[in-house]
């Protein structure tokens, strides 16, 4: 009785009996504001809602299971796979529930997020170089290769030449998105890393309907659609090698997309769609913008976004990491010169915007103009209101008059222009600012503005750098 009563109250209770069991059958959503300006129908696959974040929890329980079926793979075993790191988090989850050891393999640009990620499954991470061909004995691929080699019982699932991978997605993947959208799918777009993704789901798609466009989102520097393989920065897709288990026949398109666009594209999704996702995705949905540019509103394109973005936090949104790779702008760095004299005015610093020292003033003198107005360099003039730079004969500076005083003590009696140094750097008004941070970075005090041939003003590091604090705020 209380064994028949304890079935029946567990049937009565609608909860998955594994995380196995809740892979797949992710959503669709609409892309409306990203893709305001198309007329098609722009949807995107949400595989960063799988249980391990990404589109790879397919794959991983299914290359487990078909090499336990086959004997490669036994109890105590170990799991061994060069990975970016999503696969990785996906075989994780299976073998923790099944009980196996893993160790991945990771080339060294991907983020510190994956690798943590891993660990937390119990997972060991072996970190290689990014920067070596797919054949070194350093590369990522080769690595595994050696500790499966070297490890009793270790299996590779070995995800590039896998046929379980591209299955994964031929039965699950491709049989969502048809049905989610009534079989009106035109055009499917993902990012090309192993192909399993848009090999399996392609190749579903096009058996239901061949007019289906098939278009591979590729990153600059992927031999896909390269010459010779380069480094690149997003994670996760591109290659430097064609494995076994991409389709070339399927894909009907290739888009190229460079890292700063992926990088900013994912930004961007992420701000005006309240969805964070990774830069891979971003490459994806640059790729499909391009191709929903041309569509009209009897389209409907599907773009598989792989994974969140909550893996690349110290990446892609990490404006320091952002900036140093220069995929943002410096704040303040496209203002002109002229905007910084307008800053220095509102920010109450009530000097005039042109203080000239006369060639015939006395160091004594020039010494208690800098001070009234507390700046600490001044350019030498023949007048005291000059209007063309040809007036402009030299330049004075604290250090310069201290030194020269200390040495001379009669000097404060002495005229500018015999104490005087060479002319400061002039820069235009209307030129950008990084023409006077130029001049400044060489080791100038300060910088002439000019108008023209009229000096209309002086501005120094100081001043540079108070425009700059407040422009990134």
């Amino acid at each position: 009785m209380d064994s028949q009563t304890g079935l029946q109250r567990r049937a009565e209770i609608d909860a998955a009996d594994s995380l196995l069991d809740l892979v797949g059958r992710t959503p669709l959503l609409r892309l409306e504001r990203i893709g305001r300006e198309v007329e098609c129908t722009l949807l995107g696959k949400l595989e960063m809602l799988n249980p391990g974040g990404s589109v790879k929890d397919r794959i991983g329980l299914r290359m487990i299971e078909a090499a336990e079926r086959e004997g490669l793979l036994r109890p105590g075993g170990t799991i061994v796979e060069p990975t970016s790191g999503n696969t990785g988090v996906g075989l994780a989850i299976a073998a923790a529930i099944k009980g196996y050891r893993c160790i991945f393999t990771m080339p060294d640009k991907m983020s510190r997020e994956k690798i943590s990620l891993l660990r937390a499954y119990g997972a060991e991470v072996v970190v290689t170089p990014t920067a070596v061909p797919p054949d070194s004995p350093e590369s990522y691929y080769r690595v595994a290769d050696r500790l499966t080699e070297e490890i009793p019982g270790a299996f590779q699932p070995n995800q590039y030449f896998n046929r379980e991978n591209p299955t994964a997605h031929y039965l699950t993947t491709g049989p969502e998105i048809w049905e989610q959208t009534g079989g009106r799918i035109t055009h499917f777009v993902a990012g090309v890393g192993t192909g399993g993704t848009i090999s399996g789901t392609g190749r579903y798609l096009k058996e239901h309907n061949p007019e289906v466009v098939v278009v591979g989102a590729d990153p600059e520097g992927s031999l896909y659609t390269g010459g010779e393989a380069r480094p690149y920065l997003v994670e996760g897709i591109g290659e430097d090698f064609w494995p076994e288990t991409v389709d070339r026949e399927l894909v009907d398109r290739w888009v190229t997309v460079s890292d700063r666009d992926s990088f900013l594209c994912a930004r961007q999704v992420t701000r005006q769609e309240g969805l964070l996702i990774g830069g891979s995705a971003g490459t994806a949905v640059h790729a499909a913008l391009e191709v929903a540019r041309e569509l009209d509103a009897q389209q409907v394109v599907v773009v598989i976004l792989p994974d969140s973005g909550r893996s690349y936090l110290s990446k892609v949104y990490n404006d320091s990491w952002m900036l140093e790779y220069g995929f943002l702008e410096r704040p303040g760095t496209r203002a002109r010169i002229g905007e910084v004299q307008a800053a220095k005015r509102r920010y109450g610093l009530d000097v005039p915007e042109l203080i000239v020292i006369p060639t015939h003033e006395k160091v004594g003198r020039a010494i208690d103009i800098l001070e009234q107005y507390g700046v600490s360099q001044a350019p030498v003039s023949r007048s005291e209101d000059p209007q063309d730079l040809s007036e402009i004969v030299g330049s004075i500076n604290e250090r310069r008059l201290l030194d020269r005083v200390f040495r001379d003590g009669d000097a404060v009696e002495r005229d500018v222009a015999e104490v005087m140094g060479p002319p400061l750097p002039v820069v235009q008004r209307a030129s950008g600012v990084e023409e006077m941070f130029e001049d400044l970075s060489r080791g100038a005090e300060a910088v002439i503005v000019a108008d023209g041939s009229r000096p209309v003003g002086v501005l120094t590091r100081a001043d540079l750098l108070e425009f700059l604090a407040h422009s990134a705020r």
